[in-house]
């Protein structure tokens, strides 16, 4: 059994994946959820070949019953959390006038919703590693656009500014128990969600989704005394 584990969401491709082969790579057991399980059964494959310790758990993160079921699949499995990476995230762009409210409601439910509620269903878990070491650590995906926000994607932009004060709000309320939050804010990453970018930034101009990962890595070595609120991930020559 591993000594540390780890819950990634959104795991069967982009940031999702790349981060759980990192926890991978550090010796985590890692739960690795996505709502498709024929990308996820993929993903968690070619991890599983790699040697690492992991399990998958398809659910729509939407669903409130769903998101309690991969927690509790999580501590049947491995009975600890030290890691959650609250990274599933949808995003549909429409003028103001046009916006869809199944995709509103989507957005919100995905991409802000999803976050309180694995924060409060693994509160128990997280509360018990920090007790142990005091570095218990919770990862949310904003974007660059929960900085600044982005007319037609206007609605995606509301919900990562949520995502980044969410962060912001945990970090006041648990990191004196020793549970850090970060907020991931990154500009154009490759990854199937930005395909409708590509037409006016190539691929190969992206951020690559292992430049996050990385990231992520840097935060699992952070002493208890250090907190990163917020990264932001910029492509060179973008305006601020």
């Amino acid at each position: 059994m591993p000594e540390r584990a780890a819950i990634v969401t959104g795991a069967s491709s982009g940031i999702g994946l790349a981060i759980a082969r990192v926890l991978g790579e550090e010796g985590y057991g890692i739960t690795m959820a996505a709502r498709r399980p024929d990308k996820l059964d993929v993903a968690v494959a070619g991890l599983a070949q790699d040697g690492f310790d992991v399990h998958a758990v398809a659910a729509n993160v939407s669903d409130e019953a769903e998101i309690q079921s991969v927690v509790a699949a999580h501590r049947e499995r491995y009975g600890r959390l030290d890691v959650l990476v609250n990274n599933a995230g949808v995003g549909f762009g429409a003028p103001v006038g046009e916006i869809q409210t199944k995709h509103l409601d989507m957005q919100l439910a995905v991409n802000l919703r999803s976050i309180v509620l694995f924060y409060r269903e693994c509160m128990p878990l997280l509360q018990a590693a920090a007790e142990e070491h005091k570095n218990a650590l919770v990862v949310n995906t904003s974007s660059i656009s929960g900085k600044y926000g982005q007319g037609w994607l206007s609605v995606y932009s509301a919900t990562k500014h949520g995502v980044v004060g969410w962060t912001e709000a945990m970090n006041k309320e648990l990191a004196p128990q020793g549970i850090k939050s970060t907020a991931l804010c990154p500009a154009f990453v490759d990854t199937p969600m930005t395909e409708f970018a590509k037409q006016h930034v190539p691929a190969e101009e992206m951020i690559r989704p292992e430049d996050i990962a990385e990231a992520v890595r840097y935060l699992l070595k952070v002493s208890p005394a250090c907190i990163v609120p917020e990264m932001m991930f910029v492509r060179p020559g973008d305006a601020l």
